[in-house]
């Protein structure tokens, strides 16, 4: 009998481990260094914005961020916002970038008890140099059969992926807190997604569940992964 599944893939960031958190507290940090100049909330939006504009340009992860919370603290002053508050909002985006790892509940227990039946990988997108960093740090890396570090997550993608390291998308699952990009694109390659939701989560990767799609799940937290991978099959 063919086994269902051969090969699950997991994200990384608020899928492993803490990440929107630290995007959370450095938005705090630049609406309070903007605040003589515009209201917090318009701030925040126009923030959102040069992101969505920027992501083709620099991509994702924390260096793009900081590039956008520049762009936007030039635009809001009208070129006039002192370079001390640039200086800052650098200095918050290297700080971001040395935050320490915070492993999810259950991270490593479900990494460590999959990899035991199945090829396990890590697909994540953003900065190499970063995602680099942080899996290093989270000490999962040996766990992984392989590791993804891609610019973007798309059913093509996830196709590509899945026909190296194993039998095809059809044989694999992905599992992630965003639908957009860890979801939807791989039941659209013709593999499982499954839906672990995070307090926190970017609103770029905000989509509408594909509750229709039969190979769609979602589950509460990463301690319910196990056991709906051993009723998959």
């Amino acid at each position: 009998m063919v086994q269902k599944l051969t090969t699950i893939g997991f994200d990384a960031d608020d899928t492993l481990w803490q990440n929107e958190r630290f995007f959370r507290l450095t938005q705090e940090r630049f609406a309070d260094l903007l605040s003589a100049y515009v209201d917090g909330d318009h701030l925040l939006d126009q923030l959102l914005a040069a992101e969505k504009r920027n992501v083709g340009h620099y991509g994702f992860g924390i260096k793009g961020f900081t590039l956008s919370m520049i762009e936007t603290a030039i635009d809001v002053t009208d070129g006039r916002v002192p370079a001390p508050v640039i200086a800052e909002l650098i200095a918050a985006g290297q700080d971001m970038l040395r935050h320490p790892i915070e492993l999810l509940p259950q991270a490593r227990e479900t990494v460590l008890e999959i990899s035991a039946s199945h090829r396990v990988l890590l697909i994540t997108k953003g900065d190499l140099l970063d995602q680099e960093r942080k899996l290093a740090q989270s000490g999962l890396g040996d766990l992984f059969d392989g590791v993804e570090i891609v610019s973007n997550k798309t059913a093509a993608v996830y196709t590509d992926i899945f026909t190296r390291h194993c039998d095809g998308p059809e044989h694999a699952m992905m599992v992630g807190n965003s639908l957009r990009s860890d979801v939807r694109p791989a039941i659209d390659a013709g593999g499982w997604g499954v839906f672990v939701p995070h307090d926190l989560t970017w609103e770029m990767e905000h989509d509408v569940a594909p509750t229709e799609a039969p190979r769609y799940r979602a589950l509460d937290d990463l301690g319910q992964l196990a056991p709906l991978i051993a009723e998959i099959g």
